[in-house]
C-alpha cells in the first residue's frame, strides 16, 4: 500500500460539493482516502478571478502506481467537467482541480509527472492542509 497526497481545488460552482465529490470518486477509483484536512478559502494564484478557491489535502492509500494515480485523478477531473488546465499557459478558473503531490518518498521527473510537486513549497493552500494531514500521521503513528 502507497500513501498518495492529493491537494484538490475548486473555484467555480458549488465548491465544496465539487470537491467532496471528487473526494468520493477517489476513494472509489484511486484508493481508500485516509485523511482530509481542514477546507481552506483563498484566493487564485498564478491569474486573476473573482472567483474564491476552496482548498483541501487528502491521503489516500492506493496500491496503484503514480503515473496510474495521474491517470485516474486526470478522468475523475474530465468526468467532473474540467476541460483544461490552462490556456495558452495560463490558468483558468476551474470546477475542480487534482495535484499529484507526493507519493511515498518517490521523486519521479519525467514528460507526465514531477514528484514530489515542484510548486508545493510556494503554495500557502497547499502546504498547511498539507502540514495539518502531516502532523495528524505523526500523532497516530505509533
Amino acid at each position: 500500500m502507497h500513501k498518495l497526497y492529493l491537494g484538490l481545488g475548486s473555484n467555480l460552482g458549488n465548491r465544496i460539493q465539487n470537491i467532496q465529490k471528487a473526494i468520493e470518486m477517489i476513494d472509489e477509483q484511486v484508493g481508500s482516502v485516509y485523511r482530509i484536512s481542514t477546507f481552506m478559502e483563498t484566493t487564485p494564484v498564478g491569474f486573476r478571478s473573482e472567483n474564491r478557491f476552496i482548498n483541501v489535502v487528502c491521503l489516500v492509500h492506493t496500491h496503484f502506481s503514480p503515473h496510474r494515480c495521474l491517470e485516474e485523478t486526470q478522468r475523475i477531473e474530465r468526468e467532473l467537467g474540467r476541460e483544461r488546465k490552462t490556456v495558452d499557459g495560463v490558468y483558468e478558473d476551474r470546477i475542480i482541480d487534482i495535484d499529484l503531490l507526493m507519493y511515498d518518498d518517490v521523486e519521479i521527473c519525467d514528460e507526465r509527472l514531477i514528484l514530489p510537486h515542484p510548486r508545493m513549497h510556494e503554495r500557502n493552500f497547499v502546504m498547511e492542509p498539507l502540514e495539518e494531514i502531516l502532523e495528524d500521521e505523526r500523532k497516530y503513528t505509533i
